[in-house]
């Protein structure tokens, strides 16, 4: 049971203080210089006999009859102090076994993480309590099914965020619009997911030396644990929101985590990764369509692997036959009525005066010079048609080399995907024992 210590304001402070005081000299490593004051032990209180034997037991001497006292009153509350002040000064190794399954209690899959848990499991993944504990905590994380509701794309979006919407392989290159055809676009983008997957896998599995700037210092390596001792002599403030075993392996799972977390959330959600590995593998297979249409120079060509389906580009062919030419319907006119007032002057001239005959002259010339710029023009209009239906069949042909190489390049990825996949599969069996 547990004592309200309103009752004994003045007791209370004291009490805090003191075990302030000690769990900063822990944190500090003993390095600090600290001799606890007297603790008044408190009738039915817990905290003092623990801090008792937590002295004890950092010292190497006897504790067993100050722990009885604290375990009578409050049992979980002891374990848990106890865990964790071992852990944050270093001597993780001196707990006894049964103290992390008192102190750790259940897991629910749907319930919160309660803090105390969670620094726990920080500080084991941590290696507070050597390989036993740390396979203590995997053990009580594997026994809690991961909820099958949440959706693979948020464990894909935690591992490997910030995919790019569309992924152009290289013989695409020329045609990218063909990369937004999702039959085509399944393969490309499943492939790189998957290879961004395995160096994510063995981005958190890789052997870690010390020194090599992976590992969260030291000082922050305590941040969790002691927020919780804090809380737990009554000096920690209010309570933070808890969150959900998915909630937790989502965010150690996210690059830029802790990786000693990483390894241990990659080993609990072992199983999610490797299927959705396996998926992503499989979807690399293309089923090439048997037809595909895309849009070239702004109109819809149907490419079939024998080539251009012919009634398509006869009927693309004729839509820039007849939209590549702008209307003129008077350009022939100015050209021809000069050319005709010339001939009434010219005949006129030699009816009545000569002078008319200059001025047929000069309507020849300028018919002549408006009949010649309306075939250049004419000649201009055609040369571009023919430039465009040139330029239609060769992207056309262009764009069905294009499909057959990306065969050829699917299958080379599809043989990569397979050994992305079993590389995985090796690297998540290793699981957290490599970090």
């Amino acid at each position: 049971m547990s004592m309200d210590l309103t009752a004994s304001p003045r007791a209370a402070t004291e009490l805090q203080r003191s075990a302030e005081a000690l769990l900063a000299h822990l944190a500090a490593g003993g390095t600090t210089p600290f001799a606890l004051p007297r603790i008044n032990d408190v009738e039915g209180y817990w905290l003092p006999p623990a801090i008792e034997a937590l002295m004890a037991i950092t010292a190497g001497e006897e504790a067993l009859e100050a722990l009885t006292r604290a375990a009578q009153r409050d049992e979980r509350r002891t374990a848990l102090f106890l865990c964790l002040a071992l852990a944050v000064a270093g001597q993780g190794d001196r707990i006894h076994a049964s103290w992390l399954g008192i102190a750790f209690g259940d897991l629910s899959a749907e319930g919160p993480v309660t803090h105390g848990q969670r620094a726990l499991w920080v500080a084991a993944a941590r290696g507070a309590y050597g390989p036993a504990g740390k396979i203590f905590v995997l053990r009580k994380l594997d026994a809690v099914a991961v909820p099958a509701k949440v959706d693979a794309d948020r464990w894909l979006g935690s591992l490997v965020p910030s995919e790019p919407a569309v992924v152009v392989p290289r013989s695409f290159a020329d045609f990218p619009e063909l990369a937004e055809i999702p039959a085509l676009a399944r393969p490309a983008q499943a492939a790189a997911r998957l290879a961004r997957l395995r160096g994510r896998c063995a981005e958190i599995t890789a052997p870690r030396r010390p020194g090599d700037g992976s590992r969260t210092p030291a000082a922050s390596s305590h941040d969790e644990p002691l927020a919780v001792l804090r809380m737990l002599v009554g000096s920690g403030g209010p309570e933070r929101p808890m969150g959900t075993l998915t909630s937790h392996l989502l965010d150690d799972l996210s690059p830029g985590a802790d990786p000693d977390l990483a390894a241990c959330a990659l080993h609990v959600v072992a199983p999610i990764v490797r299927r959705v590995a396996e998926e992503l593998a499989q979807a690399t297979h293309l089923d090439p369509p048997s037809t595909v249409t895309i849009p070239i120079l702004g109109h819809d060509v149907v490419l079939r692997p024998e080539g251009p389906d012919p009634a398509s580009l006869a009927s693309a062919e004729a839509r820039i036959g007849a939209q590549g030419v702008p209307r003129r319907p008077h350009q022939w006119w100015p050209a021809y009525a000069a050319l005709g007032s010339g001939a009434v002057a010219l005949l006129a001239a030699f009816v009545t005066t000569l002078l008319l005959l200059v001025a047929a002259v000069v309507l020849g010339a300028a018919g002549a010079y408006l009949l010649h710029r309306a075939r250049l023009q004419q000649e201009a209009d055609e040369q571009y048609v023919a430039s465009q239906l040139s330029e239609l069949r060769e992207l056309a042909e262009g764009a069905v080399w294009a499909l057959h190489e990306y065969a050829r390049e699917a299958a080379e990825k599809e043989k990569a995907a397979a050994t992305d996949l079993a590389e995985l599969t090796r690297l998540i069996r290793r699981g957290p024992r490599a970090a």
